[in-house]
């Protein structure tokens, strides 16, 4: 429809008129850095937390529970130490809508910069990330962010001016471990993720060597890759006797217990004695350092928006190794197991590379059929936090407690991740998986899967992630041509009350396996009466136990699988095969 000149520029005149008699936005915190940290002009994310004590900074009291600090963040490009950034009423924040909304009160306030690289990425996009600086991936304690100390404050909603916060720290580098006589950390550059990212990028192991371990010997020795979060080195594994006192107070909320730090301690050295017993079998333990721009691992898959961590690790990272330290250097010799994230990566790599792996323990893992996306069908709902009927919607609940009380909702905890980083930049969990699975989008970043504030499922980015990343419809899909590659190597473990509903998608995935015939899948897939995450199929010790015991607790069924199928001139040792 045209409009007159006459009436355009009344248009214009009442638009310009309106827009004059709103309110310049209220800047509430002014945020500068101190000249002595400018090595250069900072790109990155600026986060304020707010909170009501320090018993930690409050950089570290922002997360999913009822007891979480605020937070608000903003994005900054080339800010220099002259430069001031400000922290408007109208900002989003978390858990509260608006910082706005901060009543009036005494708090705690800390900001912190996140510092994001600039990426020239092989498919011609341009993106700004966060490189991990030997953490793990954690923005709270990644070297050369930069924070200020928390300063205490009285706030008044009706205050005039902002309140200034000067950043004047660095978080130092984190030195690296130091090799043992039973633990070794191997660092190679990867070709294939290195022309991906238009950089030099690296994997890392921490490799558990087996005792009597000797280059020139003959014995070859299997290699078990115990896939899970960022490992700083080999867990779980102690030369010397427990130091903790048996008897301390210090109560742990998550198994209700006292005296877990000694139990710790007395697994970790009860499990050096069977490693280096005349009897036990002797193998390879492979924890991979593959933190990524996005997260703490790379979930062990190729993916648009990662690169080709799956290829990189089983035939650049796993080979190095094997030659290193005698591994048998074949699909026979080789295992998966972990629980939660480790779960996943278990299977998916089984499924992926069926010829390259010898079987699979998958405890409790992420969702692996995404009609259960945790508490999501991803198909067929049309919004991810809400279920709505005609009159009314409910929230869908984001975590449980092992009762079955949802301690935080879906839409919160999605909210606190856009908060931390927008473009999947958080570094945390509901980003990461939509940056593995999800297709590159036209800004370079992973396209969302939903929208992070509504909720609004994408059916197309839907249909991306089912025909490449939902693993129970893959092995469906393809079971008539990687179905006998399988056989006998899929083994599932979840708790009945997992906190993430992730037994859901297991239950799913046990019906299509259970339905396989030539060949029938021939696993096993088991559940845990009232466990909660992340319980690995152990039916007779309580979860604070078992999950000290991931590198134990399936070699019966290792040692069954390999008296099948490894050859007659294996070369192991102490298998009894």
């Amino acid at each position: 429809m045209k409009l007159s000149y006459a009436t355009g520029v009344l248009a214009l005149c009442s638009s310009l008129l309106f827009n004059a008699c709103q309110p310049a936005p209220k800047p509430m915190f002014e945020v500068s850095f101190s000249a002595d940290l400018e090595k250069a002009a900072f790109d990155g994310r600026l986060l304020v937390m707010i909170t009501k004590d320090t018993v930690t900074e409050p950089r570290f009291q922002i997360n999913d529970s009822k007891d979480t600090g605020i937070l608000v963040g903003k994005n900054v490009a080339q800010w220099t130490a002259d430069k001031k950034e400000y922290i408007y009423a109208s900002d989003l924040a978390y858990p509260l809508n608006t910082i706005g909304e901060l009543a009036s009160g005494t708090y705690y306030v800390q900001a912190l910069l996140h510092k994001y690289d600039t990426f020239q990425l092989a498919n011609g996009h341009t993106v700004q990330l966060p490189m991990d600086q030997g953490e793990g991936q954690h923005w709270n304690t990644s070297p050369k962010n930069i924070y200020s100390t928390p300063i205490k404050i009285n706030y008044n909603s009706n205050q005039q001016g902002p309140i200034a916060i000067e950043i004047t720290n660095e978080i130092p580098p984190i030195p690296p471990v130091e090799d043992s006589k039973y633990i070794k950390h191997i660092k190679i550059k990867s070709k294939l993720l290195s022309e991906f990212w238009g950089r030099d990028m690296y994997l890392q192991a921490n490799v558990l060597v087996p005792q009597g371990f000797k280059k020139d010997s003959k014995v070859r020795y299997p290699l078990m890759v115990f896939h899970g979060h960022f490992p700083k080195t080999i867990g779980g594994f102690r030369t010397t006797p427990p130091t903790a006192p048996k008897n301390d107070t210090i109560f742990n909320k998550r198994f209700g217990i006292t005296g877990y730090k000694y139990i710790q301690q007395k697994e970790a050295y009860d499990f050096y004695r069977k490693w280096t017993s005349k009897t036990f079998p002797r193998f390879l333990v492979l924890q991979i350092q593959h933190q990524n721009p996005y997260y703490d691992d790379s979930y062990a898959v190729n993916s648009a928006n990662l690169g080709p961590y799956g290829d990189a690790i089983t035939y650049e990272l796993v080979p190095h190794i094997e030659s290193l330290f005698n591994g048998v250097g074949e699909g026979w010799g080789r295992f998966l197991y972990g629980g939660s994230t480790g779960g996943w990566e278990a299977l998916a790599a089984q499924v992926f590379y069926p010829k390259d792996y010898n079987g699979c323990f998958a405890a409790c893992p992420d969702p692996i059929d995404f009609r259960a996306f945790t508490v999501v069908d991803i198909y067929k709902d049309k919004n991810a936090y809400y279920q709505k009927g005609p009159f009314k919607q409910t929230l869908r609940p984001g975590q449980r407690d092992g009762k079955g009380h949802v301690k935080t909702q879906l839409i919160d905890m999605n909210r606190r991740e856009y908060i931390l980083g927008d473009n999947s930049r958080s570094g945390d969990q509901w980003d990461i998986w939509q940056a593995v699975y999800s297709p590159v989008g036209e800004n370079g970043y992973p396209k969302p899967i939903w929208d992070k504030l509504t909720g609004e499922i994408d059916p197309e980015v839907a249909n991306y992630w089912r025909e490449n990343y939902d693993l129970r419809y893959i092995m469906e899909r393809d079971w008539s041509s990687i179905g006998n590659d399988l056989e006998g190597k899929i083994n599932i473990y979840c708790g009945d009350m997992d906190n993430y509903y992730l037994n859901n998608a297991v239950v799913l995935t046990e019906e299509f396996l259970e339905s396989t015939s030539d060949p029938y899948y021939n696993g096993e897939v088991d559940y845990g009466n009232n466990a909660e995450h992340c319980w690995n199929g152990d039916q007779e010790n309580p979860n604070h136990i078992s999950r000290l015991r991931y590198n134990t607790m399936y070699l019966d069924k290792i040692k069954a699988r390999l008296k099948r199928t490894a050859p007659k001139n294996h070369r192991l040792k102490n298998w009894g095969i």
